[in-house]
């Protein structure tokens, strides 16, 4: 089994600016995926802001960010982080949300999305956001 946890952090508009900041200062690779580009353009105040995006360093680096949805409160300092763990497989994946969940809220109920054959948010029952997927190569 690999693990690993990943920093994700939350913006409003900024993620775009943050990731592009972090890819140069740390000499990574980016990828970004937009609201519109995911289809789900209607669910930010502008469809180019980045619903999923990292950057990745041949070093080891790794950093997630995007905009919160619109239905979403959040200030600066505020609901700023979730933790991200990316698993190698979906029986990995299913495994940890089932755990974590106990007590806890679904955000988004773990299944397949777009970008990941298993995809999930959840708030624990300590007030913590996880988000749970399988890592694969976005296409």
């Amino acid at each position: 089994m690999s693990l690993r946890t990943t920093p994700h952090l939350n913006f409003r508009g900024q993620a775009r600016d943050a990731l592009s900041f972090y890819q140069k200062a740390l000499a990574g690779q980016l990828t970004l995926v937009s609201y519109a580009d995911a289809g789900q353009g209607d669910k930010a105040s502008d469809p180019s802001y980045v619903l999923w995006g990292q950057v990745v360093t041949d070093a080891g680096f790794q950093v997630m960010a995007y905009d919160v949805r619109l239905d979403q409160p959040w200030q600066p300092g505020e609901n700023a982080f979730y933790i991200s763990l990316r698993c190698d497989s979906e029986a990995e994946a299913l495994s940890l949300w089932n755990a974590l969940a106990e007590g806890g809220t679904a955000i988004q109920p773990i299944a397949p999305s777009p970008w990941s054959p298993q995809y999930g948010m959840l708030k624990d029952r300590f007030g913590i956001v996880w988000v749970i997927d399988v890592a694969v190569a976005y296409g």
